[in-house]
């Protein structure tokens, strides 16, 4: 499974640097599917579909949990059918590491 999934937000608590847009996009590379880096390179968002507002409210309380485990939390718009992750380390005033893992084990939580 992905390497940066293994990872935890805690252990990269000291690191509050800002990736550039390099660094990022080359993280971006770890994650299936691929999240989308902002123009800025300040955040990256990923929109996930669902068949019902049940399985999006489950997906919701996924991404709850592992935000409580990591101390690192999403800005997140709740749909009907879909739910749209946003991530930042304000701290950094942009992406940082956090941001990816916590993506990374978001998506191994739904086994994408």
């Amino acid at each position: 499974m992905n390497e940066l999934a293994q990872k935890q937000c805690k252990e990269v608590s000291g690191e509050t640097a800002a990736l550039n847009s390099k660094e990022a996009e080359s993280l971006l590379l770890q994650l299936e599917p691929r999240w989308q880096l902002d123009a800025d390179a300040r955040n990256i968002s990923y929109r996930f579909g669902f068949d019902n507002f049940y399985q999006t409210m489950a997906f919701v309380n996924v991404i709850a949990q592992i935000a409580h485990q990591q101390d690192h939390h999403p800005e997140m718009t709740i749909g009907y059918k879909n739910c749209l992750v946003t991530y930042t380390t304000h701290d950094a005033g942009g992406l940082s590491l956090k941001d990816m893992i916590c993506a990374a084990k978001i998506n191994r939580a739904l086994q994408l």
